[in-house]
């Protein structure tokens, strides 16, 4: 990438002649000047606060992954929401990677603007296929925006990009299929009930990234948000439920797993499931939580070293911010090959201090915002490190990552095969108030800490470390 004027970057709808492998699908990309982070608010106030608002340029939990490492170049490849400058609410879908040999990044690149969207629920998920070219899976919104996916032109490079689809898909969850294809989780929405629109839940494939199968609706019974993960020969879903289509009365937890592409569904123990599941109490059903006046937020799913499923989510007793959800239990669903057994890791205050979950070998670490931040009340907090060494039963604090911050941090993703060196990123930002957001990542235990530059004059830059947290 150089600094020369280049072409504009994809922008709004498609043309009308718009159809995958037309001169009209592709695009050069346009690297950007820094990297800044999209700062959003959801408009929904309470006593104490938004719903949830601040720097969310890694949101949500339900985008999956948004980063991967590629092995053959020593990159990890990572999307998110930023936006052209400090001062604009503009969403763009920005594209990146940080190079491990040399320890820089490049310019991020901007792959997707529409002055008119400001939301990162239009964020992207990230993929690599076999031969390296680079995957952008751009959510859409309801029916108003369709999702778009991308395809770079060349493997591990990000100058320019083919559109190769617009399906109706909002958050995107992608994984390998069989002999080079994808298998898709995603959500559509549906009229629901004065509360809301219905999302459901939906599952397709393809072959190549042009042609994908019909929708298949994996549940629909009020509404739903899922969190997904591949591992142990399969791949794996589990997703809360919407009384009367109220997201703000999310409860319960589900499981659903498929070991052939979508063929056959069963729940952790092999029992078969019979999709669509239509009916709140079925056999997908981990936790009553609604019996237990409870609220479930997903966070992240991986596997442990057999293979069985291991959910993180946060617990909570009110759907707004504030004393009322407390305490926000951090917890730990663990299928432990005849049972789930079920842990609390941590307390915090917002029921979007979204974190991710690390499986290695016999250790497992939390990397999230579980610290008090500066904005109490507000989504994120102090990112801080949890371990366990007994598969879940118990943990203890390994360490803070940052502390006596300006601002919260949120939403801390793991890379898909994340390497040592850059294992999770997030972005900070002031939950209360429109500021700059920056974006950040971390090793794997949490000791280094590195700040992606805000601004840059230079193709490529090495991010500034912080130092080491007491």
């Amino acid at each position: 990438m150089n600094d020369v004027p280049l072409p504009p970057p994809f922008h709004e709808a498609a043309p009308a002649s718009f159809r995958p492998g037309s001169a009209a699908s592709i695009a050069t990309s346009v690297p950007a000047d820094g990297y800044r982070g999209i700062w959003f608010a959801l408009g929904f106030k309470f006593e104490f606060g938004d719903k949830y608002s601040g720097g969310l340029g890694t949101y949500t939990a339900n985008h999956v992954p948004m980063a991967e490492y590629a092995p053959a170049v020593n990159k990890t490849f990572f999307t998110y929401g930023g936006t052209p400058s400090p001062d604009k609410r503009e969403l763009a879908i920005m594209v990146s990677y940080y190079d491990h040999e040399r320890q820089v990044v490049p310019r991020p690149v901007t792959l997707y603007l529409d002055p008119a969207v400001d939301d990162p629920h239009d964020n992207a998920s990230l993929r690599l296929d076999e031969k390296g070219h680079v995957w952008v899976f751009k959510s859409g919104r309801n029916t108003s925006r369709p999702g778009i996916f991308f395809r770079s032109v060349k493997p591990h490079d990000l100058s320019a990009f083919e559109r190769m689809a617009e399906p109706e898909v909002t958050y995107p969850q992608i994984w390998k299929g069989k002999d080079g294809g994808w298998f898709l989780l995603f959500t559509k929405y549906f009229p629901g009930t004065a509360n809301g629109p219905e999302r459901k839940l939906f599952w397709k494939t393809s072959p190549d990234g042009r042609t994908w199968s019909e929708d298949h609706l994996l549940a629909g019974f009020g509404g739903h948000y899922q969190t997904s993960g591949q591992g142990g020969g399969k791949i794996a879903t589990f997703f809360n439920y919407h009384p009367d289509s109220n997201v703000d009365r999310r409860t319960n937890l589900y499981y659903a797993q498929t070991a052939d592409e979508g063929k056959t569904w069963t729940t952790a123990s092999g029992t078969r499931l019979t999709p669509p599941l239509t009916g709140r109490d079925n056999s997908a059903l981990v936790l009553d939580l609604q019996s237990e006046g409870k609220f479930m937020y997903t966070c992240d799913l991986n596997f442990d070293r057999r293979g069985n499923p291991i959910l993180l989510c946060i617990i909570s007793r009110a759907g707004e911010p504030g004393p009322a959800g407390d305490p926000r239990e951090w917890t730990v669903l663990h299928w432990t090959g005849t049972t789930w057994s079920r842990h609390v890791v941590a307390i915090s205050d917002h029921n979007y201090d979204m974190g991710s979950l690390y499986v290695n070998d016999g250790q497992w670490r939390i990397i999230g915002p579980t610290g008090a931040g500066p904005q109490k009340w507000g989504a994120g907090g102090e990112m801080e490190t949890w371990v366990s060494r007994d598969e879940g039963a118990t943990w203890r604090k390994e360490r803070a990552l940052t502390t006596a911050s300006d601002f919260n941090h949120s939403y801390a993703r793991r890379p898909l095969h994340a390497h040592p060196d850059f294992a999770v990123f997030w972005a900070d930002g002031n939950p209360q108030r429109l500021t700059k957001s920056h974006l950040y990542f971390a090793n794997a235990d949490g000791s280094r800490v590195f700040r992606l530059p805000y601004t840059m004059s230079e193709s490529f830059a090495r991010p500034g470390e912080i130092p080491p947290q007491e």
